[in-house]
């Protein structure tokens, strides 16, 4: 009936019995009484700087190390990184090679210098030989899993190059 009247958020029956019971009894708080042992929560906004100071210095380090440094549950560490900071750990994506700006840049030359060759000489391709053999192996010393680290949403994905060995 008390449903019905004021919707879904209302107390239920056995509730307010048990409420009535414990104020006809003395009880004059409505909160929570003091329990003894350990707090509910390690998620406190205290531990949610310390896990974001730690992950910011390290991105590398592993949610069991995070939780042994600041002595809290590895799932309560895992909780504040994913549901309270929002992060997740991510592998780094696998690029040929990772070039600065003036490598770049090189290349962007070198290729319009191709574009105004053929421009001015269309059969200057059938003249071009080319001989050089490029093996690309995907060996890496560590592993995908070793080398994920820990990234914010609004953080592009870490890039790391592929190992190269020409023959």
């Amino acid at each position: 009936m008390l449903t019905v009247a004021y919707g879904e958020a209302t107390l239920d029956q056995s509730n307010v019995y048990r409420w009535y019971k414990m104020f006809s009894e003395g009880r004059e708080d409505v909160n929570d009484e003091e329990r003894a042992g350990r707090p509910s929560t390690s998620t406190t906004d205290e531990n949610i700087d310390k896990v974001k100071k730690i992950v910011l210095a390290n991105r590398r380090i592993t949610v069991r190390e995070v939780a042994e440094d600041l002595n809290i549950s590895i799932g309560s560490c895992h909780s504040i990184l994913t549901n309270d900071l929002g992060m997740s750990r991510i592998a780094a994506k696998f690029v040929p090679k990772l070039l600065n700006f003036d490598q770049k840049q090189h290349r962007v030359n070198i290729a319009h210098e191709m574009l105004e060759s053929v421009r001015d000489d269309p059969n200057v391709l059938q003249r071009v030989i080319t001989g050089d053999e490029l093996w690309v192996y995907g060996y890496d010393v560590e592993t995908k899993a070793q080398s994920s680290q820990w990234k914010l949403p609004h953080e592009p994905r870490p890039k790391k190059a592929r190992q190269v060995r020409r023959t």
